[in-house]
């Protein structure tokens, strides 16, 4: 059981007080959620999103509190959590700010590899895990500093919706994961997820478009639609998690960031 409280100040400078360790939380953050199961929780994880579907088993099984965007307020006081894990990109201000009238919020804030492992060694700091987690953003760090870089830097353009078309610009987590595998955002100039015509893509120059499983889940038939605008532009598909969950998974994108080099020279 909790026997005291520790403040720690969460990535928006904010000073959190929690009950420590906790031992009912809840993850509004997919990437989040599995970090905490990696970190060795499980009792003390109390609700996470229907979005949360890493590991499978907790999917299956712990008590989901509506979406990333749209939190159960209600469903989420009935639960009494001493910790409740946000994003500041990922949830939304009115959800965090009437969450935080009653409960101990702890905000992340990622645009970056470093600010990834920030979150990790942190979040593994107030959930009584430290060393775990210092191990983890130790491996993830090693994988990425061996990551091999593309030789000759491909032109991309990182899709992640479709009516309208929407990219990844330069101040993403996605966008720092395509820096680190040497290949160049045509739209690093933009904000945040800025919506394009497909037609401007020709100006731009881009010779490689990725189209993530995620948030929209891109298929086949949309390679189609992209060539019917660009022509000879190869288009490919693209695992969304290894480009922007920026938890535990970065242990399984250093592989896969790094095969996607070797393949698309």
């Amino acid at each position: 059981m909790p026997n005291n409280i520790h403040t720690f100040t969460d990535m928006m400078g904010r000073e959190v007080s929690i009950p420590y360790p906790p031992q009912r939380i809840i993850s509004l953050v997919p990437s989040q959620t599995e970090l905490l199961y990696d970190l060795g929780l499980n009792e003390e994880v109390v609700g996470i999103t229907k979005f949360c579907i890493h590991p499978n088993k907790w999917f299956r099984t712990k008590q989901r509190v509506g979406g990333t965007k749209n939190a159960n307020i209600a469903l989420i006081k009935s639960l009494s959590p001493d910790l409740i894990i946000a994003n500041k990109e990922e949830n939304t201000k009115e959800d965090i700010e009437e969450l935080a009238k009653h409960f101990p919020v702890w905000i992340s804030d990622i645009k970056s590899l470093d600010d990834s492992l920030i979150m990790i060694k942190e979040v593994g700091k107030i959930v009584a895990k430290p060393q775990q987690a210092l191990t983890l953003a130790d491996e993830i760090f090693h994988g990425f500093t061996n990551l091999k870089k593309s030789d000759t830097p491909r032109s991309v353009a990182y899709f992640i919706w479709r009516n309208p078309w929407m990219c990844a610009g330069g101040d993403t987590f996605i966008n720092n994961m395509i820096t680190a595998m040497g290949w160049k955002n045509v739209l690093a100039d933009k904000d945040r997820y800025p919506q394009i015509d497909l037609n401007e893509l020709k100006d731009l120059q881009v010779d490689l478009v990725l189209l993530s499983s995620e948030p929209y889940p891109f298929k086949e038939a949309h390679i189609n639609e992209i060539k019917s605008v660009l022509g000879d532009v190869e288009s490919i598909l693209v695992d969304g998690e290894y480009f922007s969950w920026y938890g535990s998974r970065l242990k399984g994108a250093v592989s896969y960031l790094a095969g996607l080099v070797a393949v698309y020279k």
